[in-house]
């Protein structure tokens, strides 16, 4: 059996499937000793119960998934979103609070698409600068970390106006380095020819606040969505993606974070093993 790496992360998307008490369960089980939740399943149980089930696991909690959203024009959709992401910071304190020794208030942002009927990228974005803005007190308060994610480009219309680490951490430029960061994830990035210089910035910086991995193969699925693999089954070098954020300064847990409908249909258990497995092989030969 493969020693497991003690800086992986599970993130629960992975197992999207599981309820929380599963995920908690097979996670630790599984030796692994960190998890990346998600705001559904906490929400279902309750934020109170999720913070004592994370804490009797004895796992480290390492992002809350997710906030953002932010591109709609001014008006009551827009205030109700801010009002949400306030919700998720609190909740991603809280969760922080309760982790395991090591844990880390991360809050990851998913920027949003074009509004509808808008082709105004630029102004898009910044709202979505505008937005963070708004929330910058709330988070320095809560000593949560805005994670801002950049998401690939085929997912700019509809998910995330920011594409490249370079957006996301021009827009954080304007912030605390404690309290907005930027997600390094590698299916995201992997293909960005300025990512090696953009991922040293981030760490001159201070801004890498996750670092995320999963793999890129095509064909890709008819939702691109769920087009993410197993660290190793793809085409992404996680050798020098892997190297550089190491080589930035970044020493916290490192998520495996897998949107792919036939890995939810498997027992999450051994979801979790093979991902253990995968990361062991193909990643955690480059954090040394």
């Amino acid at each position: 059996m493969t020693a497991v790496d003690p800086h992986l992360s599970i993130n629960q998307a992975t197992i999207k499937y599981a309820d929380l008490a599963t995920a908690l369960r097979v996670t630790a089980e599984a030796g692994v000793q960190a998890i990346g939740l998600w705001r559904e399943p906490v929400n279902e149980v309750g934020l109170d119960a999720a913070a004592r089930m994370l804490a009797d696991s004895g796992l480290r909690f390492t992002t809350h998934c997710r906030g953002g959203f932010f591109t709609l024009p001014e008006g009551a959709e827009r205030a109700a979103a801010l009002d949400d992401n306030r919700r998720a910071i609190e909740e991603t304190a809280t969760l922080a609070a309760a982790g395991a020794e090591g844990s880390t208030a991360v809050l990851v942002l998913v920027a949003g698409g074009l509004p509808e009927g808008s082709r105004d990228l630029i102004g898009a974005r910044e709202r979505v600068r505008d937005a963070i803005g708004a929330l910058s007190a709330d988070a320095q308060a809560a000593g949560v970390t805005l994670a801002i994610e950049p998401l690939h480009p085929m997912y700019a219309s509809d998910r995330a106006v920011v594409s490249t680490l370079g957006q996301a951490l021009d827009i954080a430029a304007d912030f605390d380095p404690a309290v907005v960061g930027a997600a390094v994830d590698t299916f995201h990035i992997w293909w960005d020819p300025q990512v090696l210089e953009q991922i040293a910035r981030a760490g001159r910086e201070g801004r890498i606040a996750t670092y995320q991995v999963c793999d890129w193969k095509t064909p890709l699925p008819a939702d691109v969505l769920l087009s993410r693999h197993y660290p190793g089954d793809g085409v992404i070098d996680f050798g020098s993606l892997t190297r550089a954020v190491v080589a930035a300064g970044y020493d916290r847990d490192f998520e495996v974070e897998i949107f792919n409908a036939d890995i939810w249909a498997q027992d999450p258990a051994e979801v979790v093993r093979r991902t253990a497995e995968t990361f062991a092989a193909a990643v955690s030969p480059h954090l040394a």
